[in-house]
């Protein structure tokens, strides 16, 4: 939970600085930078984060693919654009699925015939995020990083590559 706090903050006061914007303009391909510059301010601060992490694990570990990996970084939840899921959506996702597990997840796939719609699109987008981002990454062909966020929130599996795992380990550190 402390956690959670900590990131809460770190939402409410996050702006990219000129020189993350020129990082991110330099390593994403052209085609999908609206993709990332559609996501809200935190978590555009929050995937920034995320991909100098992995970037760091990534040569502490001397295995896989550095450049692929901070592209998957960056873009791994653009399935949550600016106005579908904000902060407050997310704090209440969050305590939602913490607290109601069950309850959140039969929410999320009721669909329309959820009792509260609103409710029903930010489970939806909480837990379908990684999902809807892969599919957007695909229609503009970038495949291999969309196999990565296609699976950053799915369980841990023996066949799973280096990327990954390194995508999923600094998710988690931020």
């Amino acid at each position: 939970m402390r956690q959670r706090i900590h990131q809460f903050i770190s939402a409410i006061t996050a702006r990219l600085s000129s020189e993350e914007i020129d990082f991110i303009r330099r390593t994403l391909p052209d085609e999908s930078l609206p993709l990332f510059f559609a996501m809200h301010p935190a978590d555009q601060m929050h995937c920034y984060r995320v991909a100098m992490t992995a970037l760091r694990l990534q040569k502490d570990l001397g295995e896989g693919d550095g450049a692929l990996l901070v592209r998957a970084a960056l873009l791994h939840d653009i399935g949550r654009k600016k106005g579908e899921l904000d902060i407050w959506g997310k704090v209440l996702t969050v305590l939602l699925v913490h607290f109601f597990p069950k309850f959140s997840q039969r929410v999320a796939r009721r669909g329309a015939s959820a009792p509260c719609p609103k409710l029903f699109r930010l489970l939806y987008i909480y837990f379908q995020h990684p999902s809807i981002g892969a599919q957007q990454l695909k229609t503009i062909g970038l495949d291999a990083e969309a196999a990565l966020v296609a699976h950053h929130h799915a369980s841990p599996s023996i066949d799973d590559s280096i990327e990954l795992t390194l995508l999923r380990q600094a998710d988690e550190l931020n």
